[in-house]
């Protein structure tokens, strides 16, 4: 991260966890900020809205925990929540969300096609989709692609 003349320039995977505000760089989105984005976007994509204790109920986590989580997610722009209670992301959330979600769903079919099982698999894309740089992932999601142009071609 690099500031210039007063404003600060972030990279694009700087960017995926940093939110500014008014100039000022004011929370790095966490691993779980994350899983919640995820969560909210699996969970819209079945046409329903989404309510706390629906994330609530899908995590295994406590209504009040995913209240102070919402509570964040809303102050850093990143859902909107309206008077019935329905949550959805807002643009820099669903960015966030479908990153998550791209890099979870790679790694687990991934892992899952090497032989782990899938319990296994989806667990440990749970952890790695969080700590990958942007370049990592993107060099695994190339080698992933050219090995499987490669089997087809076979």
């Amino acid at each position: 991260m690099a500031i210039r003349s007063g404003l600060i320039a972030i990279s694009p995977y700087e960017r995926r966890n940093t939110i500014v505000m008014k100039g000022c760089v004011i929370m790095i989105i966490k691993e779980s900020a994350e899983n919640y984005l995820e969560t909210i976007l699996i969970l819209s994509q079945n046409g329903k809205h989404v309510r706390s204790i629906d994330i609530a109920n899908e995590l295994e986590f406590t209504k009040p925990s995913v209240s102070v989580a919402m509570k964040n997610l809303r102050a850093g722009g990143h859902i909107e929540v309206d008077e019935d209670g329905h949550i959805t992301l807002t643009a820099s959330g669903l960015e966030i969300a479908e990153t998550m979600y791209e890099r979870h769903t790679l790694i687990s079919d991934w892992l899952i096609y090497m032989g782990v099982d899938k319990k296994t698999a989806v667990n440990d894309a749970c952890r790695i989709e969080h700590a990958l740089s942007q370049q990592s992932f993107a060099a695994i999601r190339k080698h992933i692609e050219e090995w499987k142009q490669h089997i087809r071609g076979r």
